[in-house]
């Protein structure tokens, strides 16, 4: 594959990635019914632009978009690797975010002992962040 072929596939994929991210949080807050806690809800900032920035900047071949997307993912990549220690690590709380409301460290999914909902945004942050970075500029 040509160099722009593999830009436009990473562009790609990082859409598909930032858009199963959202229709996955919309999913378990509207039709399961968790109520998202405050670093929820600060990952989902970060992720919805990423949807609609990545969607349309993919489809216009936009490959100057990863220095917008960059720093956003690398925000919520940061959001979403506290909340998960918040949730694993015991005693683990520098800061305590979450007042009132859902706890950050209330865990509506466990599958298969470390998987939680800021692990699975942890995840797609990082895919984000891989895929733009291995999207190499043309300047030389």
């Amino acid at each position: 594959m040509n160099k722009l072929d593999m830009r436009q596939l990473y562009m790609y994929f990082s859409w598909v990635v930032s858009l199963v991210a959202t229709l996955g949080s919309l999913y378990f807050s509207e039709i399961k019914g968790f109520i998202p806690c405050e670093l929820c809800w600060y990952q989902r900032i970060a992720m919805y632009p990423l949807a609609f920035i990545l969607g349309v900047a993919t489809f216009k071949q936009e490959f100057t978009i990863k220095k917008y997307v960059l720093p956003i993912a690398i925000i919520g990549w940061c959001i979403s690797l506290y909340h998960y220690l918040q949730q694993k690590v015991p005693g683990f709380a520098p800061l305590k975010p979450c007042v009132g409301g859902v706890p950050c460290n209330a865990e509506y999914i466990n599958w298969f002992g470390f998987m939680t909902i800021p692990f699975l945004a942890f995840t797609a942050f990082t895919l984000i962040i891989i895929f733009m970075l291995l999207m190499k500029s043309n300047k030389k």
